[in-house]
């Protein structure tokens, strides 16, 4: 990974993030999990984060990204929550016979770890070898 610079700061940040499907549904194969990887690369073109790699097993999603010092680490969880959430609704209408009338798709937390220059390598392969 290379460092990014922008008008008053030069910045490495990678996090390790994982989001679990509510109530560890094992719902993320198929073209869901395909749908929610494209939906989460598409939102990094409008968004201050980058895809550095993105996995995902059959109830949680890894993401390795790098993002921006200017927004929080929970600002870009929220964002991506809400629009693959927003995306995943609207696609695929027999996801509510999973969730009752809520519409949630992600469990409330997520795992976030940030991750030093010279371990993204060993991150980035343990995110390649899920699913």
């Amino acid at each position: 990974m290379e460092y990014s610079t922008n008008s008053h700061c030069k910045y490495l940040i990678a996090v390790h993030l994982i989001f679990v499907v509510k109530y560890r549904k094992p719902l993320l194969n198929g073209q869901v999990a395909e749908f929610t990887k494209q939906t989460i690369l598409d939102l990094q073109d409008v968004s201050e984060f980058k895809v550095i790699e993105i996995e995902v097993d059959n109830d949680h999603l890894h993401m390795l990204l790098s993002i921006t010092p200017n927004i929080s680490i929970s600002q870009h969880v929220r964002l991506i929550k809400q629009k693959t959430n927003y995306a995943l609704w609207n696609r695929f209408k027999w996801l509510k016979q999973h969730f009752w009338n809520e519409k949630t798709f992600w469990s409330d937390g997520y795992f976030v770890c940030s991750v030093g220059n010279a371990s993204a390598e060993t991150v980035k392969r343990y995110i390649q070898e899920q699913g």
